[in-house]
């Protein structure tokens, strides 16, 4: 044993101890993402080999309806997330107006109100028995719907203006990240060329962004696609709500899984078309883009033109379903604020901070096996590993539930014929399902957050600390991990309000008699009691806003502004 103790600190060991544990890493690389890429394998494997097939039974009747249905949805979304998130980024990021500094954090706001909650708030306030059209009613001597026309919320257009408001901050946060990363010589050079500010942004700066807008419209499409509360409570006949209705009232698993692949192909096209879109572009950065911006001197009109245009879109989105969810949190805080309320916050506050936790461990797996193996097979490993990010809930959950319970039947077969003693659903039953699919769905947040972070370390670090004899963990532990505090932090913030949020994946994969506050809205609301919902409503909302001041602070601090 002593010998052995000794050859280890042996400096001519050193170099393969060091591969030895290098490897370790590699390995455990392989086998999370092995495991991560499970969902989507499962869900490709029941679609082309379902137990009962009903795939030309859906070609023939439903699925088309639900494709035509979800191609409008999303190109009416991605319409309005590039109005209003494309004109908020640019006149806050180059024209000088009042309350411009305000609105720096104020266009990101929406972010936190997910968007089954801002349907529900508009339907209260727009349906026939709603405040609107009482007081219109009231006003104009009205009696019933035959005297008036008004907007049905409940529509596909309604459903198309609330993911909107809600979706624009990808494309505004990403826009307005790549417009501070612009020179400023190209605006001088626009400016004394002649053109305005309008001229300037459609000739100059939009071309050199697309990149980052065509990565903000992706990431709004797939959000799209993933929505469940919004387009079930509106009765739109998306591929999403097409799903549930397939597994959940069919009792089909097999139609279900078919559908999930059919919504798994258009993520495929959303990825595709987004990279072919930028397959050319190089950018590198200007040596001048941190010297201050000279913003757009405007007139009068020209400013309350800039106010209205990030006014709008905050109001809507934000400050009025929050001052409504408010009102009612208030109204009713006596009948909400009760043992039930307080049970299903502890499940979110649970299976958030395990999804967290557990995303933040296998990201820096990822990310730091990535630093050490820097190679191709590694490359794409961590693009496996981003799969679930990709995938809406819904698809999400049949691929977790397919594998889960198949394991649980085999276990449980298996106890049965040996002792007699039946197991029961062990994974596919349990909490262990949520947060096994939080972490698929969220884990490209934490991974590509670690990964970037890690790449600002120089390799120097690394080779003092092997110099001095430490293994790859142990410079892990004592040199990265504490420079990358501040990383690890927003990345569990990120993820934790993320799974706060998460509906579809949530209905699904949920035990028996178990809630969170995302599902425990969905059933009042569903019911039509959205006051009693409110106070678990403005909780989610809360607990989003954190994460939103660190993005922006980190977007502002990335360029000196004038």
């Amino acid at each position: 044993m002593e010998q052995l103790a000794e050859s280890a600190d042996h400096p001519s060991y050193q170099p393969l101890l060091a591969k030895r544990t290098s490897r370790r890493w590699l390995v455990s690389a392989a086998l999370i993402t092995a495991i991560v890429a499970l969902p989507v394998i499962s869900v490709l494997f029941l679609a082309f080999f379902p137990d009962e097939n009903i795939w030309p039974h859906l070609m023939a009747t439903t699925l088309p309806r639900y494709l035509i249905t979800t191609g409008k949805l999303m190109v009416g979304v991605a319409a309005l997330t590039l109005l209003f998130g494309l004109s908020s980024a640019w006149v806050i990021t180059m024209c000088q107006f009042p309350g411009r500094r305000f609105f720096e954090l104020a266009m990101l706001l929406p972010f936190a109100v997910p968007a089954y909650v801002i349907a529900y708030v508009y339907t209260s306030l727009l349906d026939y028995a709603g405040p609107v059209q009482q007081t219109l009613r009231g006003v104009f001597g009205w009696s019933s719907a035959q005297d008036y026309w008004f907007p049905e919320i409940r529509s596909l257009g309604g459903a198309t203006l609330m993911l909107g408001l809600v979706l624009y901050p990808y494309v505004y946060l990403l826009a307005r990240a790549a417009f501070l990363e612009q020179s400023p010589s190209l605006f001088s050079v626009s400016r004394s060329l002649g053109h305005s500010a309008v001229s300037t942004f459609v000739r100059v700066v939009l071309p050199i962004a697309r990149p980052a807008i065509a990565v903000g419209l992706s990431l709004v499409l797939m959000e799209t696609l993933n929505d469940f509360g919004t387009v079930d409570f509106f009765a739109v006949q998306t591929l999403t709500a097409g799903l549930f209705d397939t597994w959940m009232n069919l009792g089909n698993l097999g139609g279900a899984a078919q559908i999930a692949a059919t919504m798994l192909t258009f993520v495929v096209i959303l990825v595709t078309l987004e990279r072919y879109s930028r397959r050319r572009q190089k950018q590198y950065a200007a040596r001048d883009n941190r010297q201050p911006i000279q913003r757009f001197v405007l007139s009068g009109k020209q400013q309350a033109l800039c106010l209205l245009v990030c006014l709008l879109p905050f109001v809507l989105g934000f400050l009025l379903p929050a001052l409504t969810l408010a009102n009612y949190a208030i109204e009713y805080f006596d009948e909400s604020w009760n043992s039930t309320f307080f049970r299903n916050t502890l499940n979110s506050l649970f299976l958030s901070g395990a999804a967290a936790l557990t995303t933040l461990l296998i990201g820096v797996t990822l990310a730091y096996s990535r630093r050490l193996h820097n190679t191709r097979g590694m490359q794409l490993l961590m693009r496996l590993s981003s799969l679930g990010y990709a995938m809406p809930g819904a698809v999400l959950a049949v691929g977790v539930i397919i594998p889960l319970a198949g394991f649980d039947n085999w276990l449980d077969d298996l106890m049965r014929g040996a002792f007699g003693v039946s197991t029961g659903l062990l994974l596919s039953g349990s909490t262990f399902a949520l947060v096994f699919a939080y972490t698929v769905r969220f884990l490209a947040v934490s991974a590509g957050s670690v990964e970037s972070a890690l790449q600002k370390i120089t390799p120097s670090m690394d080779m003092a600390s092997r110099s001095l004899g430490h293994t790859p963990g142990k410079t892990l532990v004592r040199v990265h991990l504490p420079m990358l505090r501040g990383t690890l932090l927003t990345a569990a913030l990120v993820v934790f309000v993320d799974s706060m949020k998460e509906l579809p994946a949530t209905l699904i994969l949920r035990p028996f008699n178990f809630e969170t506050l995302a599902t425990y809205v969905y059933q009042f609301a569903s019911d039509e009691h959205l006051a009693h919902s409110a106070l678990p409503a403005l909780v989610i909302v809360l607990a989003g806003i954190l994460p939103i001041i660190l993005m922006s602070r980190s977007i502002s601090s990335s360029r000196t502004l004038a």
